[in-house]
């Protein structure tokens, strides 16, 4: 015979206290009643098993506790980090993450706000280019959706918002590489340029003009934003006159590692490479990779944090954070010798 299920009827009569007192403390409450009730309460639902209906919940509440999180390649060890610091916060304060894939796919994407919408998430994390400042207002808020963009493009005034200060890292690596004489700097970034990334390259170029005076060459490879991408313009790479290299994401340089090795080409001899997050594997390259670091996990916890503060308080100004980067000097990266043939 199959067990009664245990009811918040059962959980208000055993604590002693209303059925009302036992939803309001159960759905997020507590703050509004004495200790000692909320410890009565507590302790009435864990003895007897109390397991809440979510749907009943939802219906009462209009929450789901869950949020919704867009990225645009999760084989990327970045997002990986990312979703780490996004959903240890949010694990933290009892909400549940739905994470989505878009694969750099815009229909993808829009189709996932779509469902995720209509699931009842209670906010969403944009961390996709691809979804447009126009598809946002239109799929989330029309429909009173908070959401937050992190990392891929501001906020244009129409969310919160946390970013790196891309700028800045892109003139540290371009600073880095001129400081140790190169004058041929190939510059290897994805066809599709998000807003975060041309950043970089902005900055970098500013670093062309205020570090020192000298002549300067700088090639462009434009490839898909992926290891594999950056191992298949290696021999583009090959034909320039290329001596130092600036992979505009970590998995660009390590692809580019490998098609260098296939050509017999020593690292940082013949070319140097700075690459841009600091994800793991940089520490496991050989030589260890130099590269821009983003704080990966504190950018995701600080997004959860913002998104989760708004749908609290819907009505406060928007809000948008800028965290820093620095430049992690390793070994792929060394001065030119600039008597030695090229």
């Amino acid at each position: 015979m199959a067990k009664k299920k245990v009811t918040i009827k059962d959980v208000a009569k055993h604590s002693g206290v209303s059925i009302t007192t036992v939803s309001l403390i159960l759905n997020g409450n507590e703050a509004k009643f004495h200790p000692d009730t909320v410890k009565k309460v507590v302790k009435a639902r864990d003895e007897l098993g109390y397991q809440p209906d979510y749907i009943a919940r939802q219906m009462i509440t209009k929450k789901t506790k869950t949020i919704g999180v867009l990225v645009p390649d999760i084989t990327n060890p970045f997002f990986n980090t990312l979703m780490q610091g996004i959903e240890d916060y949010l694990y933290q304060q009892n909400f549940v993450t739905i994470l989505c894939n878009a694969d750099f796919d815009h229909q993808k994407e829009t189709d996932y706000l779509l469902e995720l919408t209509q699931r009842g998430v209670d906010g969403f994390i944009i961390a996709s280019s691809a979804v447009s400042t126009k598809a946002l207002q239109v799929s989330l808020k029309k429909q009173g959706k908070p959401f937050i963009v992190l990392d891929q493009k501001k906020a244009e005034g129409s969310s919160d918002a946390v970013l790196t200060d891309d700028y800045q890292g892109g003139y540290l690596a371009g600073e880095h590489l001129l400081g140790l004489g190169h004058q041929e700097v190939a510059l290897v970034y994805p066809q599709q340029t998000p807003q975060n990334v041309q950043n970089r390259i902005d900055g970098f170029l500013a670093a062309c003009k205020h570090v020192d005076h000298s002549e300067k060459q700088i090639h462009w490879f434009p490839t898909h934003f992926s290891k594999k991408g950056g191992y298949e313009i290696v021999p583009d790479l090959l034909s320039s006159a290329t001596t130092a290299i600036f992979a505009l994401n970590d998995e660009l340089a390590f692809g580019v590692y490998r098609g260098l090795a296939e050509h017999d080409k020593l690292i940082p001899e013949d070319y140097s490479i700075i690459g841009y997050d600091n994800i793991d594997m940089c520490e496991y390259m050989k030589p260890k990779l130099t590269t821009i670091a983003q704080p990966i996990l504190e950018l995701g916890k600080a997004t959860a944090r913002l998104l989760l503060e708004r749908i609290q308080h819907p009505d406060k100004s928007w809000e948008e954070l800028l965290l820093p980067v620095e430049l992690i000097q390793r070994s792929s990266t060394q001065s030119i010798d600039l008597s030695a043939p090229q």
